[in-house]
């Protein structure tokens, strides 16, 4: 353990985390790369509070009365739009940055609750495939493991202009994880570094976009929801342009977002909260008459998810289902602590590793090594993740029950206050014990 000499004053602009980058820096000559999210504190959903009801508002009883948390989400221009239990769903993460039975797992938990997985980046898995009753696929810059037959087996399609930990940037999956079968799937040399496109080759701008979203739904017959998502940069614009481009659902992904591998500079320094571009969102969807409407275009908002009440808040700012990714691992049993001993051999501890990229993951979920792969048990952890999102969706519920809601789709700005002058002027809510929205002219 580190000892201070007494008297000794630490700098805050450069304290030691930041003197450790820069010897790392001087050392080696590169740039960190590494996986997770921000790590910075950041304006997020615990600078929100609910205001339940009291006398002004009715509540629910928890124990006769029902809260559903049903979501219908494409049902714009698809034949098929996806119908989910529950409003929580599992964002893109690809094989090549998991393992098989990760995929695996994540498709036997969100079907054990009646919601979606997603591909990500490298294409469609048997083992995600299988065990998915819905999954959607991602359709990305890199076009890799792209397969029109496999588009038509999926439920929905997601065309992915941007990530939330890295808005701008492509994806990154080092030699060390491409195997032959990734690399494969993804027509790549084995054992070489992969770092995807940031932007799409065959379109520059919008007008193209909806080109592409044309040939889709030609592909799949117009049945299958076509899905934009953005990194959470431009919002109130993209949001536009997506649903101007045609799109049935956005998905807009906050700087709090994870990511398998992409340098920390972008992690930290890149995009916005995802308190901040929630309400940038709706106010795009509101303006051009098709947030909560008849056949309207739905918001699934990410980054950071990873309560019940984080569920229920997104919600009442207007979004209309949330996707989870980091805690979904964490669910499975990402830096579980009884691989402490191992991830210290890393020199990293449980709770601190986002080594994803090096491929050594003592628990066998972002890895492709056969042994670590080995350890988990996708039925195991499908299992556990479905309890999670039963707790996320009971949480909500609880919430949802306690402002007199009798559908999470019910929550809105209304049932919120917010703890900082900050939080109240991004999520465009009042400051609590007053009436006063900061940057609002009027009341």
């Amino acid at each position: 353990m580190t000892t201070f000499q007494p008297g000794l004053r630490e700098s805050a602009t450069f304290d030691r985390g930041v003197i450790h980058e820069i010897q790392r820096a001087a050392e080696t000559g590169i740039y960190d790369i590494r996986g997770w999210g921000a790590k910075r504190k950041l304006p997020h959903f615990d600078d929100l509070l609910f205001l339940g009801s009291s006398m002004s508002r009715y509540p629910l009883e928890g124990y006769r009365e029902k809260c559903e948390t049903g979501v219908v989400l494409g049902d714009r221009h698809a034949k098929y739009p996806l119908h989910l239990d529950i409003p929580v769903t599992i964002a893109g993460m690809s094989f090549g940055a998991l393992s098989g039975r990760a995929k695996e797992a994540l498709g036997r938990g969100a079907s054990e609750v009646g919601t979606s997985t997603t591909t990500g980046d490298g294409g469609m898995t048997p083992e995600e495939r299988g065990q998915s009753k819905h999954l959607v696929y991602q359709y990305l810059p890199s076009r890799y493991g792209m397969n029109p037959d496999d588009l038509r087996k999926a439920d929905a399609i997601e065309i992915v202009l941007g990530q939330g930990a890295k808005p701008g940037g492509g994806g990154m999956l080092l030699g060390q994880k491409i195997t032959e079968r990734v690399a494969g799937m993804r027509t790549l040399p084995v054992g070489i570094d992969q770092r995807s496109a940031c932007r799409h080759p065959d379109w520059t701008g919008p007008d193209d976009l909806a080109v592409k979203i044309i040939e889709l739904r030609e592909i799949t017959g117009w049945e299958k929801p076509i899905y934009v998502k953005v990194g959470a940069t431009r919002t109130y614009y993209d949001v536009k342009l997506a649903v101007k481009a045609g799109a049935d659902v956005v998905v807009v992904d906050g700087m709090q977002g994870g990511t398998a591998a992409t340098q920390d500079v972008f992690i930290e320094h890149v995009g916005i909260p995802t308190l901040a571009a929630v309400p940038q969102a709706v106010q795009a969807l509101q303006e051009m008459g098709v947030h909560r409407t008849p056949g309207g275009v739905q918001l699934i908002v990410s980054g950071g998810i990873r309560s019940g009440a984080d569920v229920a808040k997104a919600m009442a700012l207007g979004a209309d289902a949330v996707a989870i990714g980091t805690a979904a691992l964490i669910a499975l049993g990402d830096n579980d602590p009884r691989y402490q001993d191992e991830y210290e051999k890393l020199g990293s501890a449980a709770g601190f590793y986002d080594d994803f990229q090096d491929g050594k993951d003592p628990a066998g979920i972002t890895t492709q090594d056969p042994e670590l792969q080995s350890r988990f048990d996708p039925v195991e952890g499908g299992r556990r993740l479905a309890n999670y999102l039963r707790v996320l969706t009971m949480e909500a519920q609880t919430i949802a029950r306690a402002c007199g809601k009798s559908h999470l789709r019910n929550l809105e700005p209304q049932d919120l206050v917010a703890l900082t002058i900050e939080s109240a002027a991004m999520a465009r809510v009042p400051l609590a014990g007053t009436e006063w929205v900061p940057g609002r002219t009027t009341f």
